[in-house]
């Protein structure tokens, strides 16, 4: 009898780890699908810049606006924030939930500077007559730059209630699954900046 009992909790286990494993699953395919849908919608917003990046209107273009030390700046705390991800994948492999929380840290502190220098750098131009209203090209650009500062905005907020999660919950597959989600997320941020930065910047800059 106790054998048929203890058989039965097993089987128990052992089904509802694999329903969970299929929800990780199933949630990790949807992911990759929300991230072909997003590289559609900034190809598109790159598309629309290229076309419109001649279309000053008399206006300043991108070799008066763009300043090479800050784009480097930001790029750098962009690729530096990938890295630091990169630590806590590897914190989260071994199971040291503090060096996770210690990594994600960093990771939000790099990815805040970003966005801080962003909306600098946007209200310096609208403050300067170079706002979305100036011309195509300006219109373009902060359609683009704005949109791509909005999905590092909600990456860093992701961040904060990761590390929450973590803290309280500790590194439990569920948290886990979020947590490598999340990573899928900011590293193609970080690729969507280096084209970015090569379509946007590099052109006006040299």
């Amino acid at each position: 009898m106790t054998d048929a009992v203890t058989t039965a909790v097993g089987s128990d286990e052992e089904t509802e780890a694999e329903e969970a494993g299929r929800a990780i699953d199933q949630r990790t395919y949807g992911f990759w699908i929300y991230l072909m849908s997003d590289t559609i919608i900034f190809a598109l917003l790159l598309a629309t810049f290229v076309v419109m990046s001649h279309n000053t209107a008399g206006g300043p273009g991108g070799h008066t606006l763009f300043r090479l030390p800050q784009t480097f700046a930001k790029t750098m705390l962009l690729l530096a924030s990938s890295t630091t991800f990169g630590f806590v994948s590897a914190a989260i492999a071994v199971g040291q939930r503090w060096r996770v929380l210690a990594w994600l840290s960093v990771t939000f502190l790099l990815g805040l500077g970003f966005i801080a220098m962003e909306i600098s750098e946007l209200y310096g131009m609208a403050v300067a007559g170079a706002g979305p209203w100036r011309s195509g090209f300006l219109s373009a650009f902060f359609t683009l730059v704005g949109s791509y500062g909005t999905h590092v905005s909600v990456g860093l907020v992701w961040i904060v209630l990761s590390g929450c999660e973590v803290a309280l919950r500790g590194l439990n597959p569920f948290v886990v699954s979020r947590l490598c989600r999340l990573g899928l997320f900011w590293h193609f941020l970080d690729i969507v900046w280096i084209g970015i930065f090569s379509v946007v910047y590099l052109p006006g800059i040299l």
